[in-house]
């Protein structure tokens, strides 16, 4: 569970070990959240640490989860980054290190997961609502995004019938913490559905794709009906 300490990753990663899953907690930054968490979950959960930017990261962090537990049946690609790049800003180096978190390092660990997964594994990857619209301030998060839901279902393809591969697309199920409160409520507004949703409902997502076996190489917007507003 890549990102799983906090926020989402940490509501995914409690949902997981509920389930019966040994939950391997990848922290960056926030690895006191992760330490708490892991203590909470109990059972097999373990902290792992990796600066996902870093090329080699991927596979060096699945090959710490084998080491650990012997197997790896699930991974769910939560990890990312989400940086304001107005266009005229956007430098070659944000360029790189927003693409490297959201798109390279969710690619290579799908890609060394699935050569340690047994028949029956899944990869759940977590792209985004900005993947699917233009968000003028986050265009390169955007293009990344995009590329994680064309890069979910060519592995769908590459790695059926062993492996299964599906993504989910939040809309605002969880409000950054400083966005404006006059933002999120016209956000709320503007939404289909008349509302935010909430991380459980990324959680049901992650769930039915669980379940799902018969389901692979789909994108499952969970945003109130926002890709869809006129």
């Amino acid at each position: 569970m890549t990102g799983g300490g906090q926020r989402l990753g940490a509501a995914i990663s409690r949902a997981l070990a509920t389930r019966g899953y040994d939950v391997a907690v990848h922290c960056r930054a926030s690895c006191a959240d992760a330490d708490a968490l892991v203590a909470a979950l109990g059972r097999g959960a373990r902290r792992f640490t990796a600066d996902l930017a870093v090329a080699e990261a991927p596979a060096r962090l699945v090959d710490s989860v084998m080491a650990t537990y012997g197997r790896l049946d699930l991974l769910v690609n939560n990890a990312a980054s989400f940086e304001r790049t107005p266009l005229d800003t956007v430098t070659v180096e944000q360029w790189d290190r927003i693409f490297a978190v959201n798109l390279r390092a969710p690619f290579f660990l799908a890609l060394s997961a699935a050569r340690v997964m047994a028949t029956g594994g899944s990869i759940i990857n977590l792209s985004d609502l900005a993947g699917f619209e233009t968000w003028p301030a986050y265009i390169p998060h955007g293009l990344a995004k995009s590329g994680v839901a064309a890069m979910t279902r060519a592995l769908a393809s590459q790695l059926a019938p062993r492996v299964r591969v599906n993504a989910i697309a939040p809309g605002v199920v969880l409000p950054p913490d400083d966005m404006d409160p006059a933002e999120v409520d016209r956000l709320a507004t503007s939404t289909p559905l008349g509302r935010h949703g909430t991380p459980g409902d990324v959680v049901q997502a992650v769930e039915y794709f669980l379940d799902a076996t018969f389901v692979t190489g789909q994108v499952l917007f969970i945003d109130g009906g926002r890709h869809v507003r006129r």
